[in-house]
């Protein structure tokens, strides 16, 4: 009794934190949780909390699967399936992280404050190097399948087209239904058939990179010499070591606050006017920017990486949930699963991770590092993948690299897309 009294989440004693969780489900179904943020924010940190608690613990989960970020996303995409979480909670919880913008909020925390809170030598080296190993793992990636897809019956140019590029393109909304507008007018049929072919792919690589992420973890475990424990790049001189960083404070909490949403406001206008790239590769082209030229004051840089270190500390669980609930169809999941499809969603994650691990360590950076920022996050869904991705492998200090994966590559993506469908098609 003792023991279980001594179990704390989120610095609840377990006892409290199961009361909790009582009059919440009791809220839930009888109609009285709030609406709006508070009911949706509660319902997702509660959650959170516990799925993240019982995911770090369950041993092969916790192992090889990517632990509690996992359980987070596929134990509440799980109770929605199964009709256990009320409709209304659902649509409160999908407004609450997209409509409301609990998403980009957290995206731009973890950005702006992973950009500025790094080296400055290091940043410059190691983007320099990342998007031609992105390229080539998914230009190997995108090949494999092909070949793969012919020898299988699935045609070459079918896998390339609704395995590879729905994978490839940046998530749903940035990749999955620009992709199905092209393919609809090509092919002059309704976009809604070309979407349901696509999702299937985007869903199984979102998994697959998941699941991949947290094997490479234990890979690097093991193997401590292909891992450079979140750090991507070989760094032996001495200017591309870390500072000590100031101490954190509330006032640096609220700087930090306003620092992220004044960036990805940036992003937003230089996205209306150029709308072909999305705003969050315009946030990390305007962070990345201001830091490589000192733009920005070294006290704003520190608040900046005090605050997204606050926002991964606290929200992340909450976020994977509200990912689980509002994006995951385990439906969609279900029915695409045969022997030949998973297999081809099996050589793109492969294929890519493989082909990114190995280029990177041809460019000096950690295998593992490479192989999940350059490699899985071409193939997950969009930022709420690069963060299940990055929580599952333990290497959240990674999202810049992976946005840039997902945001920068997607759009090339759609580009080399919206060619191959002019002559493919």
């Amino acid at each position: 009794m003792e023991k279980f009294n001594s179990i704390k989440i989120t610095g609840i004693p377990l006892p409290i934190y199961l009361g909790i969780t009582a009059i919440l489900v009791l809220a839930m179904e009888m109609g009285w949780l709030p609406s709006g943020m508070i009911g949706a924010f509660l319902v997702m940190m509660v959650f959170g909390g516990l799925f993240n608690i019982i995911g770090n613990n369950l041993p092969i989960v916790k192992t090889f699967l990517g632990g509690g970020a996992i359980v987070c996303i596929f134990a509440s995409a799980g109770l929605v399936f199964c009709g256990a979480i009320p409709t209304s909670v659902v649509e409160n919880v999908d407004n609450f992280m997209n409509t409301t913008g609990f998403l980009n909020f957290y995206i731009a925390a973890l950005i702006t404050g992973s950009i500025l809170g790094m080296n400055r030598t290091l940043l410059l080296r190691a983007a320099i190097r990342f998007l031609p190993v992105a390229l080539c793992a998914m230009t190997m990636a995108i090949v494999a399948v092909g070949v793969v897809g012919q020898i299988v019956g699935f045609g070459f140019i079918d896998a390339v087209m609704y395995v590879a590029i729905p994978m490839m393109g940046g998530g749903m909304g940035a990749g999955v239904v620009p992709l199905s507008g092209m393919y609809a007018e090509a092919l002059n049929v309704d976009s809604a058939g070309i979407i349901s072919r696509m999702i299937p792919a985007s869903t199984l690589g979102n998994v697959m990179a998941i699941v991949g992420a947290g094997l490479l973890n234990k890979l690097g475990e093991v193997k401590p010499s292909l891992s450079g424990n979140g750090k991507l790049m070989k760094k032996t001189d001495d200017d591309m070591k870390e500072g000590e960083g100031a101490a954190l404070t509330i006032q640096n909490l609220g700087m930090g606050l306003i620092t992220a949403m004044t960036f990805f406001m940036l992003g937003t206008i230089i996205n209306k006017f150029v709308p072909s790239i999305h705003a969050y590769a315009w946030m990390i082209i305007l962070v990345a920017f201001s830091k490589a030229f000192g733009i920005v004051p070294e006290s704003f840089e520190n608040a900046a990486k005090q605050w997204s270190q606050f926002v991964m500390g606290n929200w992340t669980s909450a976020l994977l949930v509200g990912i689980g609930i509002s994006m995951i169809d385990l439906g969609a999941v279900a029915n695409s699963i045969s022997p030949m499809y998973l297999l081809l969603v099996f050589v793109v994650v492969a294929g890519v991770a493989l082909g990114a691990g190995i280029g990177g360590k041809l460019v000096g950076f950690y295998s593992i590092e490479s192989a999940i920022t350059a490699g899985l996050c071409t193939t997950n869904m969009g930022g709420t993948g690069d963060i299940a991705v990055l929580s599952a492998s333990k290497r959240m200090e990674l999202l810049p690299f992976a946005q840039i994966a997902t945001r920068i590559c997607g759009a090339l993506i759609l580009i080399v897309a919206s060619i191959l469908v002019q002559v493919l098609f």
